[in-house]
Parts: structure tokens; sequence; C-alpha cells
């Protein structure tokens, strides 16, 4: 067998073979892991720029036509002398995320070249404007960092629109340190990063990030968690009274100061560290950055051509329905997150999801294709696995599971076996990397059997 993981770059995913869920499945099965870098990442280029009419060749289509022509042409150095093309090998590929997706279309699309697939947070479902990004953290954040988080995006977004032409516009932006950001939607986005700090919550120590425990713990305090903002106090009590919140400005006070201090860290140090004007560094109108397309410096435009083409997933505020506060303003609409597509490559229409849903979307399934997710993952509301979808019966042909507690791909990671302890990895990830080593196996005698081989044949070692 070989195991092939659909990567958009190959760089510095060795890891990913030695010890994550790939290793597990080759050892199992005696095969052999492979990564394969998506064209227009890494070194896999196909022109001179990044130029938009040079992007022409980047789909996802195309992309999985070249997983496929993969499988079917490979010769890898070494074993020269074995037929390891599909398929007369048994190929399965493993991806999570956007590969996720690719894998799951790829399976259906060449089922003649790919034997298995396994999908871990495939984002199958393309969705252009994806306010649902930030659900997983209404969802399953702590309450208290949930509710804090709402009301005072919601004073926010109360002074940048009732009070339009106030001047708590700019006191509200010179309190949060940003009163030389110009426009009002770049500052509204600018004070939203520390939401999309869950995604980066990973069990294995080495992948965990810390900033969303960080965040919700800055707005979940009672106390002042940064002296030097004692000062702002009373201008914090005024601006919460014009937001909406006069009967809670002494509960809100210290969070929203210490949201102020957390958004002074995150957002302002490093800007200045680079000797960057805030405005500069923060704005999303920067027409010079969005026309740089050489190999220098268009490396970034690669995923902003898909999400623009076919993809979608602009992350608003504003798609929040009316009846629930968002955790991000609504000043961070379809206009502003689509801006890049216009100015980086002169499209102005919506992103083409239908020509990723066509391979079934949220309803995907076909004999021997895996679907792995993250039950608190900010992307599960674009997986089989969203919230209101009807239940699916996990099998060995088909296997849907949702890792309780488990964020992106958790499925994916691993460590080596002198390093685990009684916690390490959790629970819910040994018994989802077992189930796949043991419907992978079953796959595999699958696999014999369709060959006429005699399943307790003893298995080539490659």
């Amino acid at each position: 067998m070989v195991l092939q993981g659909g990567e958009t770059s190959g760089v510095d995913r060795l890891p990913f073979l030695q010890k994550g869920i790939v290793a597990k499945l080759a050892e199992a099965t005696n095969g052999i892991g492979v990564i394969l870098e998506h064209r227009y990442y890494g070194k896999s280029l196909v022109a001179d720029d990044f130029s938009t009419s040079n992007m022409r060749f980047l789909s996802t289509d195309q992309a999985i036509a070249d997983m496929a022509y993969f499988a079917k042409n490979v010769v890898f150095e070494g074993f020269e002398h074995i037929n390891l093309t599909a398929p007369n090998t048994a190929y399965i590929a493993y991806g999570g995320s956007y590969a996720g997706a690719m894998v799951a279309f790829l399976r259906k699309l060449y089922p003649d070249v790919y034997w298995g697939a396994i999908s871990s947070s495939g984002v199958t479902e393309a969705i252009y404007d994806y306010w649902q990004y930030h659900e997983a953290v209404r969802l399953f954040a702590p309450s208290g960092c949930v509710t804090a988080l709402q009301k005072l995006t919601h004073i926010v977004d109360t002074i940048l629109t009732s009070k339009a032409d106030t001047e708590y516009v700019e006191r509200l932006k010179a309190v949060f340190g940003l009163g030389n950001v110009t426009r009002a939607d770049d500052f509204a986005n600018s004070i939203s990063s520390g939401v999309f700090g869950l995604q980066g919550q990973n069990w294995d120590p080495e992948e965990n990030s810390p900033d969303f425990d960080y965040f919700c713990a800055n707005l979940t305090s009672d106390t002042l968690l940064y002296p030097g903002l004692a000062s702002r106090r009373s201008e914090v009590k005024e601006l919460i009274s014009e937001g909406g919140y006069d009967d809670e400005v002494h509960p809100l006070t210290n969070p929203m100061l210490n949201y102020i201090g957390h958004t002074n860290l995150t957002v302002i140090q490093p800007c200045l560290r680079r000797n960057y004007t805030l405005d500069g560094c923060l704005t999303n109108y920067d027409s010079e950055f969005y026309h740089r397309d050489n190999k220098t410096h268009g490396r970034w435009r690669s995923w902003p051509y898909q999400f623009c083409t076919e993809w979608g997933y602009l992350v608003t505020g504003s798609g929040v329905p009316e009846n629930q506060l968002p955790l991000m303003s609504r000043l961070v609409d379809l206009n502003y997150t689509s801006y890049i597509c216009k100015e980086a490559f002169n499209i102005s229409t919506v992103a083409d999801v239908k020509s990723i849903n066509k391979h079934g979307g949220f309803h995907i399934s076909y004999p021997r294709l895996a679907i792995i997710d993250g039950e608190r993952d900010p992307w599960r509301a674009a997986t089989p696995h969203a919230i209101g979808l009807p239940e699916r019966k996990s099998t060995i042909d088909e296997p849907f599971i949702l890792i309780k507690n488990g964020v992106h791909h958790w499925d994916e990671y691993g460590i080596f076996p002198n390093e685990t302890t009684a916690d390490l990895p959790p629970k819910p990830v040994v018994e989802v990397q077992q189930a796949q080593v043991d419907f992978v196996r079953a796959w595999m005698e699958q696999w014999r059997e369709s060959r006429g081989e005699h399943k307790e044949q003893t298995r080539k070692d490659l």
C-alpha cells in the first residue's frame, strides 16, 4: 500500500510522516508514506510569476487530477524494479482541512485509482460567506469569554455605526491605541484577531498555540491585568455607557481594559517592531501589496486565488443572524473581506462554490471514504459533521467519526512512543487513530480479496 498525504506544501512536513497518523497506518499495513505538494505551492510552480493570467491553471479539480496522475505514473527511486503504480498498488489518500476535501473528492472522482481516502476536517462544502467560522467559539468556548466578547463587540459596533458622526468613534479608536487607523472597518477587524485563535488549539504540545486561552483569560478576568491602563478607566466607562451598556459599566470595565491590553500586545506591538505605521500595517486596502506577483513577493497569492475563484470562506461578522450577537464586528462584511479578490485578481463576482459543491458538499459519501472531524473545530460547519445535518452511521466501509473536544484535524498529529503519557495522546485521539488502523487494515483485506489473493497471505514488505 502507498499512503499519500495531500498537502498544499511539502515543506517542513517530515514529522507528518515520522510520527503522525500516516506513519501509524504505513506501519500497520507495511506500506510507504508519501507527501505530495500542490501545484502553485512550494516549488511546484507552473509559471514564472503569480500574475492573474498565470494563475488560470490553479483549480481544485486540476490539483486532484495531479494526484491521480502521480499514482498512475510514479516510479520511486530505489524501487524501479517494482510496479508501484495504481491500480496495481493500493493507494489510500489522507488529507486534512482543504487537503481533506481534496482527498474526499479524489476518491469519488478517481475510484479506480485510489482504493480509499481519509478526509480529516475536510471542508467539503464551499461557503462564500463563512460567518459560521466563529460558531465553534460561541458553542464551545468558556461561556464567560463568549458573553464578554459579544458585549464588547456590540459596544464597538454601536459606537462605530450609531455614533459614526460623533467624537466617540475617534475616542474609541484612541482608547485602543489605534487612533492612527483611518478606517473604521480596519479598526474593527484589527481588534478581532483574538477570536481566531481557537483553531490553533492542539493536543500535541509542540503544535498547540495557547493564544486563544490567553485571549479568553483576558476577557474573563475581574482584575486589571495591565496596570498601565488604569488611567484609561474613566474613558472606558464612558464608552461602555455610550455603547448601550450603561447598566453593566462596572462588570465590563476591566474586561474592556484587558481587551485593550491584549490588542496592544498582539496587534500593535508586532506592527511597531516591524517599523510599520499602524495604518499601513493594519489596513485591508493596501493596493501596492496586492499587486505584488513575482516569485519572491507573490507566493501569498495561491490560496487567495483559490478562495476568490472557488471556495469563498470569507469570514464575516455581518453574516451572523440579526437575533444573535456576533463575536466579530459586523463592519467586517463581504465588501471588506472580498476586497483582496477585486484588487489582487480583478475578481468582482462571487466565488463559484458550485464548482466545489458539485462533488457532494455536506452529503459526500463513497465506499472506503472516511470522514473524521473535530467537535470544536471552527471548520466543522463546512464538513459533513456540521451541526444540524442528519446523523450518519459509522461503518468500516464508510467511517464517520467526530473526535470529542477535537479541533482541526487532531487525528493527523502524533508523538513518539517514548513521549506518551497518561494524558497524551488524549483518549479520543487514541481511539480514532486505532479506528483508522482497523478500518484501513479491513480495506486492505478487501483489496487482496479483490485481486484473488487469500486474505491470510503474508503481505509483501516494501
